[in-house]
């Protein structure tokens, strides 16, 4: 039988045509992003900013405005309520009490009861309750989490081949955290521990796929000595072109069953992951290498003087 191939062996796509098309697109997208997160800001859950989440399921739909001013009326604070994954769902989000977990459980309980006298048939799902000094100390340990990851992972990278390796796992990383929290700016999710979780895996998958193409970009450097960068930037990226169209089309395929299939309460993890192995695909191709161009890498960057007079121009690619 003969196998299936999303990617045949003769494939030759100029990649590095569009590349300054993809640098301005990048750009702009992402200072949209930055902007953005900078001017409306993240819909941080509980886990962030402290408070109470309750999650409540109604038999029969309801007026959003009228539930909100029945919250507001046991004066525990303004109400934020938002449909949580169905037309019937909703997250009713109170700040934090005074008075400790006494007064949290007092007002948790206080939501029961209007709930449970207003809306017959409804039940709730859930309640959180998380202090102020717990969600800052998430708060700081999650963005801690990002920051050395990333930081970390550039090293590594730097050590593995060359400082211009590292610099544009770096810049790719960065591109790819950016754009995911300018979706969620945009899209006001809720940013929670899952959606940390979602961006360091993001940031792990993008590192994977950029070694995989550093690696066969390097392998090509030693082995066509002659050939210009861009053409040879081509060939690599047409070399692991299958591998990463397999790998990423098969975990987005899982994840497009979740989003669709899933619970509610892993949405914010799926749709993130989603979208960055979308944004990681893109980055791979179209920053992480394009930039070794940026920074001036040549077939011959890295070679010791003598190697370099002593190349061969049989070394060039072959026609």
């Amino acid at each position: 039988m003969k196998l299936l191939k999303l990617v045949p062996d003769n494939t030759n796509i100029d990649f590095m045509r569009w590349r300054n098309v993809a640098l301005v697109l990048s750009i702009l997208l992402t200072v949209a992003s930055l902007v953005l997160v900078g001017a409306r800001g993240l819909n941080l859950g509980v886990d962030f900013v402290g408070g109470q989440m309750i999650r409540t399921t109604f038999a029969q739909p309801v007026d959003v405005e009228q539930l909100r001013t029945r919250v507001g009326a046991l004066g525990l604070g303004e109400a934020s309520i938002q449909e949580f994954g169905g037309p019937r769902s909703f997250q009713i989000r109170l700040p934090r009490p005074e008075g400790g977990e006494a007064a949290a459980n007092r007002a948790a309980s206080q939501v029961r009861g209007m709930i449970a006298a207003q809306y017959p048939g409804a039940r709730v799902d859930a309640v959180e309750t998380v202090s102020g000094k717990v969600s800052e100390e998430l708060a700081t340990d999650g963005a801690l989490a990002i920051l050395f990851a990333m930081i970390g992972i550039a090293m590594y990278i730097w050590f593995r081949f060359e400082w211009q390796f590292g610099v544009g796992a770096l810049v790719t990383l960065f591109h790819d955290v950016a754009m995911t929290l300018g979706f969620f700016s945009l899209t006001q999710l809720q940013v929670d521990l899952n959606v940390v979780a979602a961006i360091l895996t993001i940031v792990g998958y993008s590192l994977n796929d950029t070694v995989v193409i550093y690696d066969r970009i390097r392998e090509n450097l030693r082995k066509y000595r002659k050939m210009a960068i861009v053409p040879l930037l081509n060939l690599s990226l047409n070399e692991t072109l299958s591998r990463t169209m397999v790998t990423s089309l098969s975990i987005l395929l899982a994840l497009g069953i979740l989003l669709v299939l899933g619970p509610d309460v892993i949405f914010g993890l799926t749709i993130a992951i989603f979208l960055g192995i979308f944004v990681g695909t893109y980055s791979s191709i179209y920053i992480s290498s394009p930039i070794l161009v940026w920074l001036g890498v040549k077939p011959d960057s890295f070679l010791r003087t003598d190697e370099r007079e002593g190349a061969d121009p049989a070394g060039a690619a072959p026609a």
